[in-house]
């Protein structure tokens, strides 16, 4: 039995934008003691469906700008919270912390609602393990919407901007998640930054947030780096469906040096929308992307 903390619902009180009813799963097949939060909403026979998975350090709160554009066009929107985020279990060792820990719940998360025709929507950690779940499923999958993020195949240099990054999360057990937004999202509210530390009430519950800068494939003998090799094998061989990648350029980690070894891996991925006065968390700019991205998909 794993042993994790559960952040108290009081925390998630008058989210600032954030209407959604949380819903809850414990019953992921290999997760069965742990609990699952995700967003559900739209239509639940819609045949379009988002799939949302966010990265480090944030939760599902990042994608609030999004879910009411995927809304208005009819999809169904999923967004879960990886286990040690948001409203999900914290496990406190950090040995359960894997790349292939995180990546089989968020095959399970799929299978378990059935989700189908799914437009994958992802940044950072979304994108570095779901962007090897359509090998595994691909009749599961037709779109891929992409935001600074990596196959990490440990082929290539990771950025220095990288290196920096998770040198310091080592060095700051206790990070203010908050304060690291609003210094990379400057439009970021007070209270916006505030529902950002709302999952972590004290050091204890960031286990997660200090464990995945070092779970990252950085090289070739790394978990995970064999996972992301076959995944990029799989997009240049198989790969059909339509893709829209959007940078924001003001990114250190995985900015445009990274997506555009990103790009190359994905037949057909247009040019870019670039976002100059963007970071990082580009779904802070999220309306502007769904909007290009919708129109280029012509939906």
């Amino acid at each position: 039995m794993v042993e994790a903390l559960r952040t108290p619902d009081v925390r998630f009180e008058n989210l600032p934008n954030f209407p959604y009813e949380p819903n809850y799963t414990e019953s992921l097949k290999g997760y069965e003691n742990l609990r699952m939060h995700y967003i559900d909403v739209g239509p639940k026979n819609s045949e379009e469906v988002a799939f949302c998975p966010h990265g480090q350090p944030t939760w599902s709160y990042l994608y609030r700008k999004m879910i009411p554009i995927f809304l208005a066009k009819g999809f169904r929107i999923v967004v879960p919270d990886f286990f040690g985020f948001g409203r999900s279990d914290k496990p406190i060792k950090k040995e359960i912390y894997t790349f292939d820990f995180h990546r089989g719940s968020l095959i399970e998360i799929i299978k378990h609602l059935d989700l189908k025709n799914i437009t994958l929507c992802c940044q950072d950690w979304g994108g570095i393990l779901g962007l090897t779940l359509p090998m595994e499923m691909p009749i599961r999958f037709k779109r891929l919407i992409l935001m600074n993020t990596t196959l990490p195949t440990g082929e290539f240099e990771p950025s220095r901007g990288f290196i920096a990054f998770r040198d310091w999360v080592n060095k700051t057990p206790d990070m203010d998640v908050g304060r690291l937004l609003m210094r990379a999202t400057p439009n970021l509210t007070p209270e916006e930054a505030k529902a950002y530390n709302a999952p972590f009430p004290d050091a204890h519950y960031k286990v997660g947030v200090r464990m995945f800068p070092n779970l990252v494939p950085i090289s070739k003998h790394m978990p995970g780096a064999n996972i992301a090799q076959k995944a990029r094998d799989w997009f240049k061989k198989q790969w059909h469906g339509e893709s829209f990648m959007a940078i924001g350029m003001m990114d250190p980690v995985l900015g445009p040096p990274v997506m555009k070894i990103l790009r190359k891996m994905i037949p057909g991925c247009p040019k870019p929308l670039r976002i100059k006065e963007a970071g990082h968390f580009l779904q802070e700019w999220g309306d502007i992307v769904l909007e290009k991205a919708f129109e280029y998909f012509k939906l």
